[in-house]
C-alpha cells in the first residue's frame, strides 16, 4: 500500500499525521493513504503560488504555451499507468480509462497548447489598448467520476494564462495528483506554480474557497457543494465557475432512426457506471413509440457486461464508492416505491458480485416528468423513459428540471436542430455529434456558471485591463 505526499513548492510534502484510506471500490480493499490535509497545509501552499506567480505571469506565454504541451505529452507518456490508477481507485473499467480517462487528459492539455500558439492577449479599441492577463492564484477542487480530465481541464488553461495554481483532489480517487505533479515538474513547469494539497471537501475545499490569497476557484461537483464554494468564496468577492450536476434529457423525435438513437441513448447512461455529469438519464420518447424504445433500450443495456473493472469484456464496472452504491441503489428503491415500471434492473447488487461496490443498471418506464427519479441527479446507471405527446411537451418536459448541463436530439436534421435551440441547457448533442475539445462545456441554471474548453475556457482565466492613451 502507497501513501501519498501534497506537493508543495515543487516538492512533496508529508503534511498531516492523520490519513485518509483510499478504497478500491471493486474489491473493498485500501490500496493507499493520502494525508488529511489541514489548513495550515493551504497556507503553506498557497504562499508557494503567491511567490510563484510574478515570475510566470511574466513568463511568455508561447513558452507557456510549449510547458502545457509538454504536459500533455508526459500524460501520453504514462497513459497506461493512469488507466490502471483509475480503475483501481473509482472502479472504471479498463477499457473506458484508457481510451477516456486517460486520453482525453492529453486531448484537452494538447489543445490549449494549440490555442496558446495564435491567441490574441491584446487587442486596439480606438484609443485603449485592451490587455488580457492572468488572475492571479487559481484554487481548484474536482470531483471523482473523471479525476484527470477533470483537473487537466483547469491546470491547462490555467497555466496557459499565466496563473499559479493549488488543487485539491477528491480524496476517494486522489492518485493521479501526484503523477499530473510529476508530469508537470519534468515538462519545465517552475516549482510553486502548480501545488495539490489533500483532504477533505469540508476541511481543505471550504478554505480554498475562502481563502483571501486565492484569487479565484474553479470548482466541479456536486450543487450542493457548489453553494457551499460560492458562499464561502463570497467573503473575499473572488471569480468562482462551477460546473455542477445534471439531468439532461435526450429526445428522440417520431422521425428518428430509433435503433441508433436508444442505442447511443443507452451508451450515455452506463459510461462510467452512469457517473458522467453529462450523461442523459431523461430519455424522451413519443407516447406511441415507448414500447418500442423500451425494447430497443432493455435489448441494448442488457449487452454491457457488469462485473469486474479490471477485465477488458466488463463495460460497467463498481460505483466510485460503496457510500454511493447505496446512494444510486436509493434512488432505485425511490423509484419502485414511486410506481415507474421497472422494465431491467432493479435494487440490490448484480447477481454474482456480492462484494464490492455494484449496482444493477436500471431502466424505467412510464415515468413522470416531476417524479424524484427524472428530477433529482442519481449519478448512476439509472435510466428513465418518459413518454410525451408533440414537441412542445418534449420541450417543457426537457426543461422542467433545475439542471441545464448537456442535452441531445435525435430527429430530421431541420426539426432536431429547431428543438435544440429550444433547450434550457448549455450544450446540445445532434443525431449523436462527437465531443468538440474547442466548444464550450458548461451548464444553465444550477448545473453551474462558466465554461470549459477552447477560448472560452481560457477567457475564464484572464482578467481584462483597458489602457488609455
Amino acid at each position: 500500500m502507497s501513501k501519498t505526499t501534497h506537493w508543495i513548492g515543487g516538492r512533496s510534502v508529508a503534511g498531516s499525521a492523520h490519513l485518509i484510506d483510499v478504497v478500491n471500490p471493486a474489491t473493498g480493499e485500501v490500496i493507499a493513504q493520502v494525508p488529511d490535509g489541514t489548513t495550515a497545509d493551504l497556507d503553506q501552499a498557497v504562499a508557494a503560488a503567491q511567490a510563484a506567480f510574478p515570475g510566470w505571469a511574466a513568463t511568455d506565454p508561447s513558452e507557456r504555451a510549449h510547458v502545457v504541451g509538454r504536459i500533455a505529452e508526459g500524460l501520453r507518456g504514462r497513459a497506461e499507468e493512469i488507466a490502471t490508477t483509475i480503475t483501481a481507485e473509482m472502479g472504471a473499467p479498463i477499457t473506458l480509462s484508457r481510451a477516456a480517462q486517460a486520453a482525453f487528459p492529453v486531448a484537452v492539455a494538447a489543445s490549449f497548447a494549440e490555442l496558446g500558439a495564435g491567441y490574441e492577449w491584446t487587442e486596439q479599441i480606438g484609443d485603449s489598448l485592451v490587455v488580457r492577463e492572468p488572475i492571479g492564484v487559481v484554487g481548484a477542487i474536482t470531483p471523482w467520476n473523471f479525476p484527470l480530465q477533470q483537473i487537466v481541464s483547469k491546470m491547462a488553461p490555467a497555466l496557459l494564462a499565466g496563473n499559479t495554481m493549488v488543487f485539491k483532489p477528491s480524496e476517494i480517487a486522489p492518485l493521479t495528483a501526484p503523477i499530473l505533479a510529476e508530469v508537470a515538474a519534468e515538462a519545465g513547469l517552475p516549482a510553486g506554480v502548480f501545488n495539490v494539497v489533500h483532504g477533505t471537501g469540508p476541511t481543505v475545499g471550504v478554505a480554498i474557497a475562502a481563502h483571501p490569497g486565492i484569487d479565484m476557484v474553479s470548482f466541479t461537483g456536486s450543487t450542493r457543494a457548489g453553494r457551499q464554494v460560492s458562499a464561502a468564496a463570497s467573503e473575499t468577492i473572488k471569480r468562482v465557475t462551477l460546473e455542477l450536476g445534471g439531468k439532461s434529457a435526450n429526445i428522440i423525435l417520431d422521425d428518428a432512426d430509433f435503433a441508433e438513437a436508444v442505442a447511443h441513448g443507452i451508451a450515455m447512461v452506463l459510461t462510467n457506471g452512469g457517473q458522467v455529469c453529462g450523461a442523459w438519464p431523461r430519455m424522451l420518447v413519443p407516447a406511441s413509440r415507448q414500447e418500442e424504445a423500451v425494447e430497443l433500450a432493455v435489448a441494448a443495456a442488457g449487452a454491457y457486461v457488469v462485473g469486474d473493472p479490471t477485465d477488458e469484456a466488463t463495460g460497467i464496472g463498481p460505483m466510485a464508492s460503496e457510500q454511493h452504491r447505496r446512494r444510486v441503489n436509493g434512488y432505485i428503491e425511490r423509484g419502485v416505491a414511486d410506481g415507474a415500471r421497472l422494465v431491467f434492473g432493479g435494487p440490490g447488487r448484480p447477481d454474482g458480485l456480492e462484494a464490492g461496490a455494484y449496482v444493477r443498471p436500471t431502466i424505467f418506464a412510464d415515468v413522470a416528468p416531476d417524479a424524484v427519479i427524472a428530477q433529482e441527479e442519481i449519478f448512476g446507471p439509472v435510466l428513465t423513459i418518459i413518454p410525451y405527446t408533440g414537441d412542445d411537451q418534449a420541450v417543457e418536459i426537457a426543461n422542467s428540471t433545475t439542471y441545464g448541463l448537456t442535452g441531445a436530439v435525435f430527429g430530421s436534421p431541420d426539426r432536431a436542430m429547431t428543438i435544440a435551440r429550444r433547450l434550457r441547457t448549455g450544450q446540445v448533442d445532434v443525431n449523436g455529434a462527437g465531443w468538440n475539445v474547442l466548444a464550450p462545456f458548461g451548464g444553465y441554471k444550477q448545473s453551474g456558471n462558466g465554461r470549459e474548453f477552447g477560448r472560452h475556457g481560457l477567457e475564464e482565466y484572464l482578467e481584462t485591463k483597458s489602457i488609455q492613451s
